[in-house]
């Protein structure tokens, strides 16, 4: 872990602090999207995978398994930080693009789900934060970033499939909420390259060094 090489970079220095200062905007942003979806909700509507799977409380998965996968990524951003800046910069994008997509679409929470299985989520969500799902999207968009680190790939492909069934098994998300995740989330990986093309360099400059 060569932190002296970043931490006497002006240019990575100064896009992590405004890169997580951007982060932290970008949550208050979801949460306030997420809070007008909520108000502004429709009434639920049907759905072919739902209305024939009954509800399970799958609660733990669904909501401590997102905070692991959090945690899994801060572990190996530090292990390795030339991965800080691409991830710290995607994410925001990715949940700036979710939140707009929020605002847009208000459709009710799907009937029947057991209000005691949010806990601690009631917290950080209202519930309304719909469209796409971010359980499912956001670890794909971290295995599309570390895909060709196999083993990264195949760990946070596992991990949108688990959360996106959870969120499915549990109701929490519509099923077109789960499928469109793969597909936005696919399109936001490529804005960012676009973006971000010196930070994704970085990484990619790292793995040919470390495989040589």
């Amino acid at each position: 872990m060569d932190y002296k090489k970043y931490l006497t970079s002006k240019y990575f220095v100064w896009s992590a602090i405004l890169g997580s200062i951007f982060l932290a905007f970008s949550l208050f942003v979801e949460y306030s999207a997420s809070l007008y979806a909520t108000e502004q909700q429709s009434s639920p509507v049907t759905d072919i995978i739902l209305s024939n799977t009954p509800i399970y409380n799958v609660a733990d998965i669904f909501i401590y398994g997102f905070f692991a996968l959090i945690l899994f990524i801060i572990v190996i951003c530090v292990i390795k930080p030339e991965r800080i800046l691409f991830v710290l910069k995607s994410s925001t994008v990715f949940i700036l693009i979710r939140s707009a997509f929020i605002s847009l679409t208000h459709v009710g929470i799907y009937p029947n789900i057991i209000s005691s299985q949010f806990g601690v989520f009631k917290s950080i969500t209202s519930g309304g934060d719909l469209f796409f799902s971010g359980h499912t999207g956001f670890p794909f968009l971290m295995a599309l970033i570390f895909w060709q680190e196999k083993k990264l790939r195949y760990v946070f492909i596992a991990i949108s499939v688990i959360l996106g069934l959870a969120g499915l098994l549990g109701h929490y998300h519509y099923s077109i909420d789960v499928i469109a995740a793969f597909f936005i989330t696919y399109g936001i990986y490529h804005i960012c390259l676009k973006l971000f093309k010196k930070d994704y360099k970085t990484i990619k400059e790292n793995e040919y060094e470390h495989n040589r």
